[in-house]
């Protein structure tokens, strides 16, 4: 099966709704139906299960079960807005940040206040977030160099929620360049029928500010009509070293237009640009006297020593512009059928500079020009109990990923040519689906295939030419074919309420990853050029060991919910095949990656709440994952001691736990998260002690003031007791011991913020 890059959503919505009226089955179980919903609305992302308890702080929900709109098995979590607040500012710029509430999920970041783009590390049981997908409404948001989702383009204020799917990954969501990493979908606050004005200022350490305003029209009359817009500045110096995070400044405008009793139409679009300073990373040498490097950074001022200048701060650091739009129409044809259409373009425009070690010192500048355009169009039907959804994501893209290198002579950078070109040309993207869903009674069932289609563009080779001018010479043996990578991924679930109480589920689903990490492979190819070319290797066979990834994952759970206990517990087992993994090229006597490797993941991930009066909630969320090797890897052509070692980066425990204590109108939300040891090499050698970080919030709520709807004052002290530890290990899952680096956690930091809401 072969969907064409250029061809346009295919017309067979009709032959599934036929299909779909054919089958005769009885109503879904308890649970299963979807509320009734405005005709005007856009379908919700979720529903209330009817049986299963939401934790509560003061009427607020914080995590809760999730599905997609058209399912009857719960398979992910949600956090609400509440469960963003509570984490404080450092939620409101990232959405790896607003994550840490959940078990099995690991986030490590360089600084305490979510600005430090692209430095921070997300475990999703053991696998890497960046494997994994961040949609807004189902729609992806994903660049190149690195791959993976742009955690930091939105203001999570804007947002109702965001949910996470650990195990499988509904097919509606769209999965861009894959799930094996989970998937998260946010949820837009759509603008909203009253008029109102929130505001928002945050002052902290590190001269943080952050303003946020947000003004929603309510409906227009005669028009029908709601509007939303929002703006932010956000601004930190690091807390090491000299430089800064920002400026931040994001946009954002939403728009909901009702055309008619069926007819409904939605605009998102969304606006980033930051400036940042780098942080430098710490080698594992360095962090065995932790203490004595814990503030080392990159150098304040220049020396005019190009060995020593790759280190000035100032040619350290990157420029990110982002942009997204987003149109959601929906038509309800019946009580039954119902169409959606998403088109969406996103434009990306990135320059980082870093200094690099290449010919006694130098700086690359890394490019990434990337302009993404395309659709997903769905229809569902609810008929005889069953619900059909049948649906299908195309997309263009065109990645323009390179680099290129400058010469460090005494105060100035001079120019030296392109360094290599990772990816060019248009890709193509087709991923059609099919969802059925249905229940009897107390037991729920659900199924899914999804079909993934990547086309990859071809790719011409070049060289840098001679100076002065360094113009790119072409080099054939650099080029690229068209190559056409596809996967099928099925989904299974099943939910059975044995009481009122006491609720099972299980699923299985298929994650993957489409090939990844070209630019490493093409600099290693550049670099070594005339070895390989002596060998008769060209870049195209050593591409020709790229592939998809694949991960099989199995869930079965258990809910309890009876009093004040609110019982989840999952454990899980999952296979992963075809990972890119080290590779020895006896022929070049170098090493790279090829997609080979298997590994083994099983855990358990649990989540326990008391609400043991109306006034407090303790929550403990802990987690035990294990991601071991299957086998031994080899490198410099010698066998590395891998198999059965637990994989780079992954803790095998993790807990984060806290209460939360509301009398009145005070809050009071201490938290702790444990973090177990791991290790920054596949031979397990590096070790990277356990830490327990504590923070706390304290928030109260005046009412009235200023004609307000309320005035709330937050502080925010994180790192409670200044803990000098590891936070974030750069490193493949392959990587061997020395080669990883690291960025030490942030230190005691404290917000204080005041949100005004009209």
């Amino acid at each position: 099966m072969k969907f064409q890059g250029k061809g346009v959503l295919p017309g067979c919505f009709l032959a599934a709704m036929l299909f779909h009226s054919s089958l005769g089955v009885s109503p879904a179980g308890a649970g299963a139906e979807k509320a009734a919903q405005d005709p005007q609305a856009v379908p919700e992302q979720a529903a209330t299960p009817k049986n299963i308890s939401e934790i509560v702080v003061s009427a607020d929900r914080i995590i809760t079960p999730i599905m997609q709109a058209s399912e009857t098995v719960y398979t992910g979590s949600e956090i609400t807005a509440k469960g963003i607040e509570i984490q404080g500012p450092r939620a409101d710029t990232s959405v790896s940040n607003a994550l840490n509430l959940l078990p099995g999920i690991n986030v490590e970041s360089a600084d305490s206040n979510g600005l430090a783009a692209e430095m921070g590390n997300v475990r999703v049981r053991g696998i890497r977030g960046s494997l994994g997908s961040l949609t807004v409404e189902g729609v992806p948001n994903y660049g190149g160099n690195p791959i993976g989702p742009r955690d930091y383009l939105y203001d999570l204020e804007n947002m109702q929620g965001l949910s996470v799917y650990k195990g499988a990954v509904p097919g509606d969501i769209g999965t861009g360049i894959g799930s094996r990493g989970g998937a998260i979908n946010l949820k837009p606050d759509w603008p909203h029928q009253e008029t109102g004005l929130l505001f928002k200022q945050v002052l902290g350490s590190n001269d943080y500010t952050r303003t946020f305003a947000r003004f929603d029209s309510g409906e227009i009359p005669e028009v029908s009509t709601r509007i939303s817009g929002s703006y932010s500045y956000t601004d930190a110096e690091k807390w090491r070293g000299p430089g800064d995070l920002g400026p931040r400044k994001n946009a954002n405008i939403g728009v909901d237009q009702s055309l008619g009793q069926r007819l409904n139409a939605r605009l998102w679009v969304n606006h980033n640009d930051l400036d940042q300073h780098l942080y430098r990373a710490l080698s594992y040498a360095e962090i065995q006297n932790l203490s004595a490097n814990y503030s080392k950074d990159f150098n304040p001022t220049r020396t005019g020593i190009a060995a020593k200048d790759k280190d000035f701060y100032d040619y350290n650091r990157g420029s990110y512009q982002n942009d997204d739009q987003l149109a959601i129409l929906t038509l309800r044809a019946t009580d039954s059928l119902n169409f959606s259409l998403k088109p969406y373009h996103s434009k990306e425009d990135t320059e980082i500079l870093q200094g690099v070690t290449t010919n006694g010192g130098m700086v690359q500048k890394r490019l990434r020009d990337i302009d993404r355009t395309g659709v997903i169009g769905e229809g569902t039907l609810d008929l005889s109990g069953i619900k059909t959804t049948l649906g299908h994501h195309y997309e263009s893209s065109d990645m323009d990923i390179s680099t290129e290198n400058y010469a460090i002579t005494g105060s100035t950078l001079s120019y030296r040519g392109m360094g290599v070109m990772g990816t060019s040309g248009t890709t193509y993207l087709n991923s059609p689906y099919l969802k059925l869903a249905g229940g009897h009674g107390p037991f729920d069932w659900q199924a899914g295939l999804k079909y993934f289609l990547f086309e990859d563009a071809a790719s011409d080779g070049f060289i840098t030419g001679p100076g002065p001018g360094y113009a790119p010479v072409r080099a054939t043996d650099l080029d690229r074919e068209a190559q056409d990578y596809d996967i099928w991924l099925p989904t299974l679930a099943a939910g059975y309420d044995i009481n009122e109480e006491l609720q099972a589920h299980t699923s299985y689903g298929r994650t993957f990853i489409r090939p990844y990490s070209y630019l490493p492979l093409v600099s290693l190819y550049n670099a070594n050029r005339p070895a390989f070319q002596k060998a008769g290797v060209n870049l195209q066979q050593m591409f020709d060991g790229y592939g998809i990834e694949q991960s099989d994952t199995v869930d079965l759970g258990l809910r309890y919910t009876s009093g004040p206990f609110d019982i989840d517990s999952t454990i899980y087992y999952g296979k992963h095949k075809d990972l890119l993994t080290t590779i020895y090229d006896p022929r070049v006597k170098l090493n790279y990656q090829q997609n080979i490797g298997e590994a083994t993941g099983y855990g358990l991930d649990v989540e326990i709440n008391t609400t043991l009066t109306d006034t407090l909630t303790i929550f403990v969320n802990p987690s035990w994952t294990i991601m071991t090797y299957d086998g031994d890897l080899s490198y410099a052509g010698a066998q590395l001691d891998t198999d059965g070692n637990q994989v780079v980066d992954t803790p095998e425990w993790l807990v984060k736990t806290g209460l939360i204590y509301h009398p009145g109108n005070l809050e009071v939300i201490p938290m702790v998260r444990f973090q177990g040891k791991r290790y920054s090499d596949a031979e397990n050698k590096g070790e990277v002690g356990s830490n327990a970080i504590a923070d706390l919030r304290l928030t109260y709520t005046l009412n009235g003031i200023m004609k307000s709807k309320a005035l709330k004052i937050a502080l925010d002290l994180t790192n409670l007791f200044d803990k000098e530890y590891v936070s974030v290990i750069n490193a493949s899952d392959d990587t061997r011991d020395g080669v990883a680096t690291y960025y030490q956690g942030a230190p005691f930091a404290a917000m204080l913020s005041a949100t005004l809401e009209f």
